[in-house]
């Protein structure tokens, strides 16, 4: 139970300050959405790009809040004034929950791709070492066993901030955080100290939202600061790595699996079921067996293990807990298919992630790859040319529907196809089911179908509409169809 925080402590707490105005008042939660106020509520007032916190003051003050945030004069019975409702809204929430960034240790991992998996793994090697371990991201959270859905990959600040209240209360060590760069540039993080933050990529992704890449790469290098964190665990196979590495305000491990750098792997052996090979760091070889498949995987895994060794981690608990990972929802999760060639359903949304998981699966599959792959819609729309470049690497690739949103899925289709080399045949399906379909039914002995784009996702946003629909259970019972028929 969170004690009662008076809203004259808290004014002093927030960014460029503020000014209480009204009747002093006690609260013992934060939140901006006015539907979750209740007795004893900060409700903070954030402008959004479809609605205004400011509109829904008054529904706020029905619903019990003791006090508000807000930007401009509203009335109300206790308020604090600020210039910025959305900066302030982090530091107001860790100061009523307590600060608990400060009563553990947090992780922040960052980049374009990699992160569910950076997190996953390193709460397998926390819960190895006899820890407990919290992750929080893109396919929900986890405090101990207990799983919990979140609206976005990193919550708002609000949100955030009581997650990591409820670990401190379930006495949680280590907890891992996917950063996204809209996170970053919105101020969800603000208020957080990490003790260890870690970036695995930069890739072509969010530039209708940053711009540019020097846009993407600076909302993403904020994390690297010396107010943020106390230390950097940065992968430098990357060019945009590197450039991290270079200009961080802290200690900085570098990670590699084609350079030298602090931590690297070496003698790797590949195939389906995983991967094996050693980690070389701080002059000492741990020997290890990675039971999820892809080249980059592996650097995942050697981001997780600098992590966990500037945790202070064991080499035994570091190799224990990657070689009992087991299946992370839609990264490179294998579909049990009952034939004679593999399925694979992949979160993979951006040409490189595309490429990686295309020129893995070529490296592992002794027949043909087979890749079902399209682009969602209302997002970034210059990435969409080189994704269908990169699925043409595939021995077949089939363009379908990913999340078309409000856009036309043949628009975005023939966006993607633009970039396809004039010379490389492909089959276009845009309904997504026939394309998995398709791709089943062309598959022969030894060959390897990849489902790409929604991994973990169980909707298609179709007209403004969230349908069900789950590529792994899509999977499944075009199997079984499959069955059926021939039986």
């Amino acid at each position: 139970m969170t004690d009662p925080v008076l809203l004259s402590d808290l004014v002093g707490r927030l960014p460029a300050g503020g000014r209480l105005e009204g009747a002093d008042a006690s609260v013992t939660n934060v939140t901006h959405d006015s539907r979750a106020v209740g007795p004893g509520s900060l409700f903070v007032a954030i402008p959004g790009e479809q609605h205004d916190g400011h509109d829904y003051v008054d529904r706020a003050i029905e619903g019990g809040a003791a006090g508000v945030i807000v930007e401009r004069d509203i009335a109300c019975p206790s308020r604090i004034v600020v210039s910025d409702a959305r900066a302030a809204l982090p530091w107001a929430a860790a100061a009523v929950y307590g600060d608990p960034s400060q009563q553990l240790s947090v992780v922040g991992v960052t980049g374009t791709n990699g992160k569910t998996t950076v997190t996953h793994i390193l709460e397998q090697i926390v819960v190895s070492a006899g820890s407990t371990a919290a992750i929080v991201g893109t396919v929900g959270a986890r405090i101990g066993n207990a799983d919990r859905a979140v609206a976005r990959t990193t919550p708002e600040a609000s949100d955030l901030q009581r997650l990591l209240s409820d670990m401190v209360d379930a006495g949680v060590d280590v907890a891992a955080i996917e950063v996204s760069s809209h996170a970053l540039t919105l101020h969800r993080v603000d208020a957080i100290h990490f003790r260890v933050v870690a970036f695995t990529n930069l890739m072509q992704d969010h530039l209708d939202f940053h711009g540019d890449m020097q846009g993407y790469f600076a909302a993403k290098a904020s994390l690297f600061t010396a107010d943020r964190t106390d230390h950097a665990v940065v992968a430098i196979d990357g060019e945009w790595g590197r450039l991290i590495a270079a200009e961080a305000e802290v200690p900085v491990t570098t990670v590699a699996v084609g350079r030298d750098a602090d931590v690297t792997a070496s003698s790797i052996t590949e195939s389906i079921a995983g991967s094996s090979f050693v980690i070389t760091a701080q002059g000492r070889q741990i020997p290890v067996e990675l039971s999820i498949p892809g080249r980059f995987n592996i650097e995942n895994a050697l981001v997780a293990a600098a992590v966990a060794l500037e945790l202070g981690i064991d080499d035994v608990s570091i190799a224990g807990g990657l070689s009992s990972i087991g299946t992370i929802p839609g990264r490179f999760e294998h579909i049990e298919s009952g034939r004679h060639f593999g399925v694979v359903v992949d979160y993979a949304h951006t040409p490189d992630a595309i490429e990686a998981v295309v020129d893995s699966a070529l490296r592992m599959s002794r027949g043909r790859v087979i890749a079902v792959f399209g682009a969602g819609g209302d997002r970034d729309q210059e990435k969409r040319p080189a994704m269908g470049r990169a699925a043409s690497r595939a021995d077949i690739a089939i363009l379908t529907s990913d999340n078309p949103r409000s856009e036309d899925p043949a628009v975005i289709m023939a966006a993607v196809r633009s970039g396809i080399p004039a010379a490389t045949t492909i089959v276009e399906e845009p309904d997504r089911r026939r394309a998995i379909r398709a791709a089943l039914e062309a598959a022969e002995p030894d060959d390897l179908v990849l489902i790409l784009g929604k991994g973990h996702e169980t909707g298609q946003q179709v007209a403004g509409v969230i349908e069900p629909f789950d590529d792994r259970a899509v999977v499944l019972e075009e199997l079984q169809r499959m069955t059926e028929v021939v039986s």
